[in-house]
């Protein structure tokens, strides 16, 4: 679980632009994040695997 200073840190806007970072919007966590969707890989997966994002489904080959 993210820092909940640094979360709220990163929900300000930053004083020059390339110093924003991107956090999951779920648990605030800053790797694995896939922009797609502002979730990080494991909360984007309990989310799909749930039904909950729609047009994501598992891969079958």
């Amino acid at each position: 679980m993210a820092r909940k200073s640094l979360i709220v840190k990163s929900q300000r806007s930053p004083r020059f632009p390339g110093r924003a970072h991107n956090r999951c919007r779920l648990c605030g966590r800053p790797r694995g994040y896939i922009r797609d969707f502002g979730l990080c890989r494991m909360c984007f997966r309990k989310l799909a695997l749930d039904g909950e994002i729609p047009g994501v489904k598992k891969a079958a080959w």
